[in-house]
């Protein structure tokens, strides 16, 4: 049996620091942990968005979502948003963001600019769809839908929940971008 071929390059390297390869940098993350976070306006704006996504996600869903092919978006961001921002919030409230090593602020940011994107859709979609149905029936694919006063009225405040909630992702992620640019 014979020995397996040596690599000359490989006895000449120099020893690798074991204590090297397990090393991460430390998480970057400017707001404060604990219960502090809700002492920022971060974290203020992050329960408001969790309440009045929430709001929103309640209202259309009691609407009957007459109008499935638009208001079907509106329920996924509302209720997708919940619960990605529930988990963020929890996330700073525990401390557990600082056992995870990334940056923190990028993620903030990212995450708000997502969140506003799909949320401006989403309120745009509630609008049309409480617009169109005020008194004029919506016509998909040869059914035509007219709201009740109650839909009517449950979707008119959801629209006005949904804008409070673009807005909050949008200042959200505007002092996410201050955090991170610094």
């Amino acid at each position: 049996m014979s020995e397996p071929a040596s690599n000359p390059a490989a006895a000449t390297a120099a020893p690798v620091d074991p204590a090297a390869a397990t090393s991460f940098p430390t998480a970057t993350i400017s707001l404060p942990l604990g219960l502090g976070v809700l002492r920022t306006y971060s974290g203020v704006l992050i329960c408001i968005e969790i309440v009045f996504g929430g709001l929103v996600w309640i209202l259309v869903a009691s609407s009957g979502v007459p109008v499935p092919l638009m208001q079907g978006w509106v329920m996924f961001v509302s209720i997708t948003t919940f619960f990605l921002s529930s988990a963020y919030l929890a996330l700073l409230v525990t401390g557990l963001a600082e056992r995870i090593n990334t940056d923190w602020n990028f993620l903030d940011l990212f995450y708000h600019f997502i969140a506003l994107l799909f949320y401006f859709a989403a309120f745009v979609l509630e609008a049309a769809t409480t617009a169109a149905a005020a008194g004029v029936p919506i016509t998909s694919s040869h059914v035509a839908t007219l709201l009740s006063s109650r839909q009517y009225k449950i979707n008119v405040a959801a629209t006005i929940f949904a804008f409070v909630v673009t807005l909050s992702y949008g200042c959200s992620m505007a002092m996410g971008l201050k955090r991170w640019m610094k």
